[in-house]
């Protein structure tokens, strides 16, 4: 019985990775030395998954940024824009080229914006988004395919299975950038450089193909369909003595069953964490000489496997294919998961035998084996854990869901509509036009991570850590009042992640040390662990936020994290449903809007980035979703008057779909990511008619480049073009905490430039 793993975390259990990446950037380390780490922490991973008894072992799984990017950059698909980057400087090198399509270029005479980036489906991570032009053209461009099968080859000493985005997800995870095609359309130009990656993989010595296709648990079309067929027949028949593995996961195949198990391939993955009921369907519509492999370990979550629960769905498939037809694997890449679990020193350890990382999940596919096998000893043991968790008094508490059933339908509304608290806060506040304002954090200074590292190792007093973070939101407040912007933060200088900062002030939640996961290019995260119930046992922000509003006479922005988005972006308990933790999580965020307002804080912003990201991948699935997240935002917003007023904020999704829903959030000012998309996200707003205000942003803070007065007044001028003028706001495209203060000032600099010219043209006069 074999045992495959999709993908393994690519960081390094101290984000290695990420260290190593910003060294370059910054020219502190040489691109040998960043190829070197490369190198050691695939070597890593490789003999990790060796020991572990892995049979399918993972290679082309690493990225220097993102998986999708690295695809685009071997088919040749690069944006003509980016040409001057190799013709510039003749140092400049394929990985150059590869950064600057991921983060933009600007230096040496050259301004370049970054790629898109958006979500990758329901997860957290970004991937960076294909383009695709009318007379698209492919080509092999890289190496790096070829280069990690030979290093994985070389270091196991056989084959390891090479994984691939599959072409159909990989044309459909793209934008066409011009009209009057359909992206599908370029298949047939794909194709060949498929085949001839396939060939000259299976001229190395490749055995095993991972073509990774979650688009198959998708809505598709029958052009859609057809494509696949097309592109899986055309493969096969010009492709020999290589072994397809078609992947799916995030969710069910359902209607595409048969599309699947029809494709020339010789095996076929399921995620059966997400949709373990698909497995009868699966066994019966697979043909005689496919294996199946069996997603049974969650590769999205944190907790340990329930062995019971596995082995029922294994040898269900045992029964129907035989032994020797059936894979173990996990439900999809591991490289949503932490990795090492024996890191964790101080997770309470009852709480921390209920756990699975990456590593442990390895453990754990290698058990599911043996106990198939007949070694019962792990799943004693196993089960022990599984008892003692739905036992354990840690985690319910009564008088908590006691409060979140007493939830109503009044306590998701506020007081008066829309039009009618837009006219009291613009009495109220007076605001001008185009009003400028951030969306939250500053720059977090090594100098700001020390100190935190400081306080938490003892080294320095509560005393004198409150006394640095006075002076540094001091000096922020000093800076944007001298720079002229309208509504100020405090730059959230106290706070570490977005999420993690309110679950470590909040019951319910436990924290890791070493827990991160990537979710885009540098950018790693530790997502909170929900365990329990969730209540608010003290005040979260109000001491920070209130001294900041004391030092201004202008507008302090409360700033908070959405529910719906502390969820997404946790490892959330699975023993009740996600709405009715959501629930939980917004009745505490209430109580601290509440508190903001008895303080004085007048705009109070709830970030929901998340709430697109967390949409169900089938439309039949999406109203039940939606209509529990957008209730849960407005519980955390209605309990405040109507001259506070509720900001809003979501980066990198896509809304046309559910425009609907966002206006049902009844925020008074949404600000969303629209400067890499040139203001593209706005037309769904526009067609809608969305009623409230918007802060489209004009500056891409995932980018170091910093866009000039005329290209964000260029931004807005589209932007009034399609919305009204009186209803927009100025703003960066999302927080600025992982910028830089210099790029960071002359940016914001602009942004307040951009807004008086426009105020110049546009007068208020002109608007009646």
């Amino acid at each position: 019985m074999q045992k495959n793993n999709l993908g393994y975390p690519r960081i390094g259990v101290k984000r290695e990775l990420k260290k190593a990446n910003e060294q370059y950037w910054s020219g502190k380390i040489t691109r040998q030395e960043l190829f070197n780490t490369a190198k050691t922490l695939k070597e890593k991973n490789w003999e990790q998954q060796q020991k572990a008894g892995i049979d399918l072992i993972p290679a082309n799984d690493f990225s220097f940024y993102d998986q999708v990017l690295d695809l685009s950059l071997v088919l040749g698909n690069i944006p003509t824009r980016y040409n001057p980057v190799v013709v510039q400087n003749k140092n400049n090198t394929e990985l150059d080229l590869y950064f600057a399509m991921a983060r933009g270029h600007q230096k040496d005479g050259l301004d370049i914006k970054a790629m898109e980036m958006t979500k990758w489906f329901d997860t957290n991570y970004h991937y960076i988004v294909p383009e695709f032009y009318k007379d698209q053209k492919f080509q092999l461009f890289s190496d790096k395919i070829f280069n990690e099968f030979t290093e994985g080859h070389r270091f196991l000493k056989k084959a390891p299975k090479t994984v691939l985005i599959g072409p159909l997800t990989y044309l459909l995870l793209g934008k066409e950038k011009e009209e009057g095609f359909d992206k599908l359309d370029l298949l047939p130009k794909l194709l060949p450089v498929y085949e001839e990656i396939l060939n000259k993989l299976s001229a190395l010595g490749a055995e095993w193909i991972q073509f990774d296709e979650p688009f198959l648990v998708l809505d598709l079309n029958e052009k859609q369909k057809q494509a696949y067929l097309e592109a899986y027949n055309y493969l096969r028949r010009k492709t020999k003595g290589i072994k397809f593995l078609l992947t799916t996961y995030f969710g069910e195949l359902g209607d595409n069953t048969e599309l699947a198990t029809s494709l020339p391939v010789d095996a076929l993955h399921i995620d059966l964490v997400r949709a373990p009921q698909q497995l009868t369907t699966v066994l019966a519509s697979l043909k005689p000489h496919q294996l199946l492999s069996l997603g049974v370990v969650d590769g999205r979550n944190i907790w340990k496997n329930d062995y019971s629960k596995s082995i029922n769905l294994i040898q269900q498939a045992i029964d129907k294919l035989g032994k020797d037809m059936v894979l173990i694997a996990p439900s999809s890449s591991l490289l949503h998961t932490p990795i090492d679990l024996s890191q964790e020193t101080e997770i309470d350890p009852e709480i921390k035998n209920w756990m699975a990382y990456a590593q442990e999940k390895l453990v754990e596919i290698a058990e599911l084996a043996e106990i198939i096998d007949g070694n019962t000893d792990f799943l004693a043991k196993n089960q022990e854990a599984i008892n003692n968790r739905k036992r354990s008094s840690k985690i319910h508490k009564p008088v908590i869901k006691q409060r979140t059933e007493a939830i109503t339908e009044n306590d998701a509304q506020r007081r008066s509509n829309f039009a009618t608290r837009q006219k009291i806060q613009q009495e109220v506040f007076n605001l001008p036009l185009f009003p400028t304002t951030t969306i939250g954090s500053f720059p977090q200074t090594d100098e700001i991570r020390k100190l935190r590292a400081d306080l938490k190792k003892g080294n320095i007093t509560q005393e004198q850590y409150d006394q640095q973070i006075a002076t540094e939101t001091i000096e922020a407040i000093k800076w944007q009042e001298t720079t002229g912007i309208d509504v100020l933060v405090h730059g959230e200088f106290e706070r570490n992640d977005m999420v993690e900062y309110f679950g470590e002030r909040l019951d319910g939640f436990l924290f890791s040390k070493n827990g991160w996961v990537q979710s885009y290019g540098s950018r790693c995260v530790k997502p909170p662990v929900i365990y329990g119930d969730v209540s608010r046992p003290a005040d979260m922000t109000v001491k920070w936020t209130a001294f900041a509003q004391q030092q201004t006479q202008k507008l302090m922005k409360g700033m908070l994290t959405g529910p719906v988005t502390i969820l997404q972006w946790s490892f959330v308990r699975d023993d009740q449903p996600r709405s009715k933790t959501t629930n939980q999580i917004a009745l505490a965020i209430r109580d601290e809007v509440v508190a903001l307002e008895s303080a004085n804080i007048k705009v109070i912003q709830i970030d929901e980035p998340a709430i697109r990201e967390g949409l169900p991948l089938r439309k039949k699935d999406w109203d039940a979703y939606l209509d529990w997240a957008i209730k849960a935002f407005r519980i955390s917003a209605s309990g405040v008057n109507d001259e506070t007023q509720i900001h809003t904020h979501m980066c990198y999704s896509e809304f046309n779909d559910i425009i609907r829903h966002i206006a049902a959030m009844d925020a008074d000012v949404i600000t969303i990511e629209t400067s890499r998309s040139d203001m593209e996200l706005l037309s769904a707003f526009s067609d809608f008619k969305y009623p409230n205000e918007i802060g489209p942003g004009v500056y891409d803070i995932h980018s170091p480049r910093i866009p000039s007065v005329e290209e964000m007044v260029s931004l807005l001028e589209k932007a009034i073009a399609l919305l009204p003028a009186r209803n927009i706001w100025i703003n960066p495209d999302c927080g600025l905490k992982t910028r830089k203060w210099p790029e960071t000032k002359q940016a914001l600099e602009n942004m307040v430039k951009a807004g008086e010219q426009l105020r110049a043209k546009i007068s208020e006069s002109a608007l009646a």
